[in-house]
């Protein structure tokens, strides 16, 4: 059984709240539902993490080296400036997506720049919260080659 994990970044736990117009009106409680249920659907275990917290994120990062097969970030704004979450992905020999709810490309300057996508096999961005569904997907695949 392939082992999954889905991290979190800050402020993604108020989905559903803040800036509708980026991020749509689906909560990161109903992500989640959606992404247990194709992982079941598809023999997948599968740990979710969020945290507003960057250290926390490190640490997520570091022992999903040992315990997971694949990893799918959405770091939020630390995708931006985290050198710490790019470095704890460096260490990783397992496969990374990053992943965003918005297509970061069409919006502030700033958020054009990632720390993580030159680490990650693949980006999906752009594609509101069917992305998490579609990166799950994309990992399936990359772990079966």
């Amino acid at each position: 059984m392939d082992k999954i994990i889905i991290l979190n970044g800050p402020n993604l736990n108020l989905l559903g709240e803040r800036e509708n117009n980026q991020y749509g009106s689906v909560t990161l409680e109903e992500i989640e539902k959606r992404c247990q249920e194709f992982a079941k659907k598809n023999k997948i275990a599968l740990t979710l993490f969020q945290s507003n917290i960057e250290g926390e994120l490190v640490e997520k990062i570091q022992n999903s080296r040992i315990e997971q097969h694949g990893l799918i970030i959405n770091a939020g704004g630390y995708t931006h400036t985290s050198v710490a979450i790019h470095d704890a992905l460096k260490i990783l020999k397992i496969p990374i997506i990053e992943l965003h709810i918005s297509n970061i490309y069409n919006r502030e300057e700033f958020r054009h720049k990632s720390l993580i996508g030159k680490l990650a096999k693949g980006i999906i961005c752009g594609f509101g919260a069917d992305g998490y569904v579609m990166a799950l997907n994309a990992m399936r695949t990359i772990l079966k080659k």
